[in-house]
């Protein structure tokens, strides 16, 4: 599963992105709003400085909600950068923009997918990525997890091409849940991905051999 990291702000990807764990980033303008950048130049620039930082897709998102407008923010937004993925929302145009990037070879990520037609249509269109938001589901006392199993199974049946991108992650669990399940991507924050790193036998283990050392010496 590759991991993805959710955010805009630099200090925590180059953080991942030296755990040597990182495969690439989602980011948007709310997010780049958090790091107090604003404004479509600078707003562009960061998406740049972004794919300089690592080595995977950059999830860049459009703003229009028409579908000429998507098309227009779309091709900028891919021209920026060969990283760049064009993140499109789950809507009736975004479905015939996504049709139309994926003519023209360039990476699309379908958001803000709640249910398995959506994440069918959008494989049907051609999107490189589908992100069903399995935090929110479960938000509203739905299961986010069960959705990610009926989009894996729809998928297989069909040899789908489109890798189903676990997005609104929120812990660990969620992470390791999706990895069993058999999502494609996970994007969540760093402490989803170095909480992984954590448990209390290895921390208690470390320090049983650092005191055997210590009394060696």
């Amino acid at each position: 599963m590759k991991f993805f990291i959710d955010t805009a702000n630099l200090e925590q990807i180059n953080e991942a992105q030296a755990l040597g764990v990182l495969d690439g980033v989602t980011t948007n303008p709310s997010l780049m709003a958090k790091e107090g950048i604003t404004g479509e130049k600078n707003i562009l620039q960061h998406y740049v400085d972004i794919c300089n930082a690592v080595t995977g897709d950059v999830s860049a998102e459009v703003i229009a909600t028409d579908y000429d407008g998507i098309i227009k923010e779309g091709e900028a937004l891919a021209k920026l950068h060969a990283q760049i993925v064009v993140k499109v929302p789950m809507i009736k145009d975004g479905i015939k923009a996504i049709r139309y990037f994926s003519d023209k070879g360039i990476k699309t990520n379908c958001t803000l997918v709640f249910s398995a037609g959506q994440a069918l249509l959008a494989a049907k269109a051609g999107a490189t990525y589908v992100s069903p938001f399995i935090g929110r589901l479960d938000d509203i006392s739905s299961d986010g997890l069960n959705l990610i199993d009926e989009i894996r199974l729809i998928y297989d049946n069909y040899n789908f091409n489109t890798q189903i991108l676990a997005a609104s992650v929120r812990h660990t669990m969620h992470v390791l849940d999706c990895a069993k399940i058999g999502a494609d991507v996970m994007t969540g924050p760093l402490s989803a991905i170095v909480g992984l790193l954590k448990h209390p036998l290895t921390d208690s283990g470390l320090a049983k051999f650092l005191e055997d050392h210590k009394k060696g010496n």
